[in-house]
């Protein structure tokens, strides 16, 4: 008992309920509703940071000296890691056919050539690119004409490929309301040694969280429902897609897309904001083949890390 009568039960219950609705949470995140500011997704986007709480329920454990909140910290910390344990384990990726890099360069780049420089360094066969400008775009070309001779770009987007590009082709992804000059997406065939992929690049609209819209992502899901459709009418045979879809694998707005590929691996690879990354909203997703191994590479000048992904046919 403490001074005021209280059981080592009774102590740290605020503490403990906030620890069961964060497991509850970490548990079933799809219950967590979307009609109001899109809540769920918000949730869905930083869920494995409500593990933050452990050590807080620790500390009010040991303090306190709460079995209650002890108690919450075990739940908690079970749950998290049954959902996200095996991120922390990814060990080396096993026997792969090619590598592929996603990368938002940022239109802010100020050292282009040495981006193209660290990208390559990941000796991938697919590079990715997106929020290219104008007037580095010369530069990417120049600098990854050697090792890439195949490359298409569209908008905003590019695609740099070891191997022979055919069937290029814009790719309409743009929500109600944008404009002829959003473009942000290109769907090519790589035709490689293991044999042919239908590759998207795809650039898919910010997020913006705010005090009255709350996390902003209608116009995303509505790019990524497009991306789904072109996704869903591919015929027959692998396809890899390679893009910044501004949000988590977790977060349901991508549903129509990530329900249709494979997910990457667990390995966290955060890959934004580059100076504290948070989330990993740069992808590397497959159908027909499968990412054995993610990693984020070395900062280059832009706000996103690069993403690598080996890839098994």
């Amino acid at each position: 008992m403490d001074a005021r009568g209280r059981s080592a039960w009774r102590r740290g219950r605020v503490p403990a309920g906030v620890g069961v609705v964060v497991a509850w949470t970490l548990a079933f995140p799809g219950a967590v509703p979307n009609a109001v500011g899109r809540l769920g997704s918000l949730v869905e986007t930083f869920l494995p940071w409500l593990g933050l709480v452990a050590p807080v329920l620790l500390v009010v454990g040991l303090v306190r000296r709460s079995a209650t909140a002890l108690l919450a910290l075990v739940l908690v910390s079970g749950v998290w890691l049954g959902r996200f344990g095996g991120a922390t384990v990814a060990g080396e990726a096993p026997g792969h056919d090619l590598t592929a890099v996603q990368h938002n360069v940022s239109d802010e780049n100020r050292d282009p050539d040495g981006t193209a420089r660290a990208l390559m360094a990941a000796r991938p066969h697919l590079i990715a690119l997106q929020e290219l400008t104008a007037p580095a775009l010369p530069s990417y070309r120049s600098a990854l004409a050697a090792r890439y001779p195949h490359h298409a770009v569209h908008g905003t987007v590019g695609l740099w490929s070891a191997y022979p590009l055919r069937d290029v082709r814009p790719l309409d992804i743009r929500p109600p309301g944008f404009g002829d000059d959003w473009n942000r997406g290109l769907r090519a065939t790589a035709v490689t040694p293991h044999g042919e992929a239908a590759v998207y690049v795809a650039h898919l609209p910010s997020v913006r969280l705010g005090p009255t819209a709350g996390f902003g992502s209608a116009a995303r899901d509505a790019s990524a429902a497009l991306l789904g459709e072109a996704i869903a009418a591919e015929g027959p045979g692998t396809v890899i897609v390679l893009g910044d879809l501004n949000g988590t694998v977790d977060d349901r707005g991508l549903a129509p897309v990530t329900s249709r590929l494979r997910p990457a691996p667990p390995a966290f690879a955060l890959s934004w904001p580059a100076a504290l990354p948070l989330a990993r909203i740069d992808h590397v997703l497959t159908r027909s083949a499968t990412v054995v191994g993610i990693r984020t590479l070395p900062a280059t000048g832009s706000d996103h890390l690069p993403v690598a992904a080996r890839i098994r046919w």
